[in-house]
């Protein structure tokens, strides 16, 4: 494992799934090129991590590592971070999408470029990221990791847009699980269930607290423990999966 080399987008907080599974890979010998936008983190209510993407590499064990802003709603960028990382590795094995665009937009007050937004940077960034990875992948194991929120088990109304983005997530890697497979190529989706990353109040999750039979929320390591799984060579035969990774979490209780 020592000569892959993994692209993992939205890392940019310390306490997010991104950095997390960065720490993950990077801990089983990958050499990374990692890649956020701190100007998006400064819209969320959880708010910007000013030091995180320097503490996030100064800690992450072997490498070497390099990180790689990028706007992933500009159609170049994509391809752009898997050339920066032939560039700096010669090679790329592994992508984990990470990255995600999300904002409050509910039906009856829907704003079309919201909804175009999330498009872009959900969907049409995630495609062109997986095809300019397919195409620069040149032999032996290849991974792709996509990440969901669970739409198909329940309702999002209240963020209308990401939902259904995040629903396209989930076709795409169904749709490309025997394509990509053909290369060497496997491509799974995790659906982290509600995972503390800050982004929820004490108050929500104290009122959620409820839904979560082994008595916490999920952790961004939760998360990250299976994606380092399904990029390891005993995830060789698992492809086109969405893979609900949620602690029992009971949406309906």
């Amino acid at each position: 494992m020592s000569e892959r080399v993994a692209i993992v987008t939205g890392v940019s907080r310390r306490v997010g799934i991104g950095a997390a599974v960065a720490r993950r890979l990077a801990d089983d010998g990958h050499r990374l090129l990692v890649s956020g936008l701190a100007t998006y983190d400064h819209e969320q209510g959880s708010g910007a991590d000013p030091d995180g993407v320097a503490e996030i590499m100064a800690g992450l064990s072997g490498g070497p590592h390099h990180y790689s802003p990028a706007d992933l709603s500009d159609p170049t960028a994509p391809a752009a971070l898997v050339k920066a990382a032939l560039d700096r590795f010669g090679r790329v094995d592994t992508l984990v999408a990470v990255h995600t665009y999300s904002t409050s937009n509910t039906f009856g007050a829907l704003d079309a470029e919201e909804i175009d937004r999330h498009l872009i940077i959900n969907v049409r960034a995630t495609m062109l990221l997986i095809e300019a990875f397919a195409a620069a992948h040149d032999a032996g194991a290849g991974r792709v990791v996509l990440f969901s929120s669970g739409q198909r088990l329940g309702p999002m109304t209240g963020e209308l847009p990401y939902a259904v983005s995040k629903a396209a997530v989930e076709n795409l890697t169904k749709q490309l699980g025997t394509l990509l497979m053909r290369q060497g190529i496997t491509i799974n989706a995790v659906n982290p269930g509600p995972t503390d990353t800050g982004w929820a109040s004490p108050e929500t999750m104290e009122a959620l607290a409820h839904l979560f039979p082994g008595g916490r929320w999920g952790e961004p390591d939760d998360a990250a423990r299976l994606v380092g799984w399904l990029c390891s060579p005993d995830a060789r035969w698992i492809t086109g999966q969405l893979i609900d990774s949620e602690g029992g979490f009971d949406r309906y209780a």
